[in-house]
């Protein structure tokens, strides 16, 4: 039951990782390490990426990440884009992801994404900020960096069962709260709090 509930989360993951072309051998960044973004590092590496790079404001966030299976961590300190795409090209060896997909919806995250992105490479667009953003277009248009909207899933949810049913993807470890149905108010402070990766609310009378 509750593998079944972040099924649609995981649902979204899949189809980033689908819209963005994440195939055997491919390096990736992931922006962001939300319950998205873990579940995009998670089902990246499931689909065969050789290296994944994971970049979250938040210290625990990212150790939380690299218990998950992220190759690489890097803590975000900085909005200057430039020198956070920087940073990750040094963390791969000098060598630039052909693929970054964006969950934060931070603006500085979604600047760094195309910076740091391979010429011919792909962004994929998950998380969604401000309605309005300012991106180095003319550097994509230059070095023909793919930018490709992603909202929610399309006919993703079988490849996403698929994930959970065979075990290449393990979500159980991101619920880190549960709570009965008469804690409720408990369970969405600590969601609120940002406390924890997955609060699940346990509806059944025990």
């Amino acid at each position: 039951m509750e593998e079944g509930a972040l099924l649609e989360p995981l649902s979204v993951a899949v189809y980033a990782c689908t819209r963005a072309g994440v195939t055997i051998g491919k390096r990736v960044l992931v922006a962001g390490a939300g319950p998205i973004g873990l579940l995009a590092m998670m089902s990246a590496k499931a689909y065969g990426a050789s290296e994944v790079v994971i970049t979250d404001i938040s210290q625990s966030r990212l150790d939380f990440a690299k218990k998950m299976g992220a190759d690489h961590i890097l803590l975000v300190d900085t909005k200057d884009a430039q020198e956070m795409a920087g940073r990750v090209k040094d963390t791969l060896g000098g060598r630039m992801p052909e693929i970054t997909i964006e969950c934060s919806g931070a603006e500085s995250a979604m600047q760094m994404a195309i910076y740091a992105t391979k010429s011919g490479g792909v962004v994929a667009l998950v998380g969604l900020g401000a309605p309005d953003a300012t991106l180095p277009i003319v550097d994509a248009a230059c070095r023909e960096v793919d930018i490709r909207a992603v909202f929610r899933y399309c006919n993703s949810y079988p490849s996403a069962l698929e994930l959970l049913s065979t075990g290449r993807v393990n979500v159980k470890p991101l619920i880190t709260h549960r709570f009965s149905l008469e804690q409720t108010l408990e369970a969405y402070d600590a969601a609120m709090g940002r406390s924890g990766i997955k609060v699940m609310i346990n509806c059944t009378r025990q």
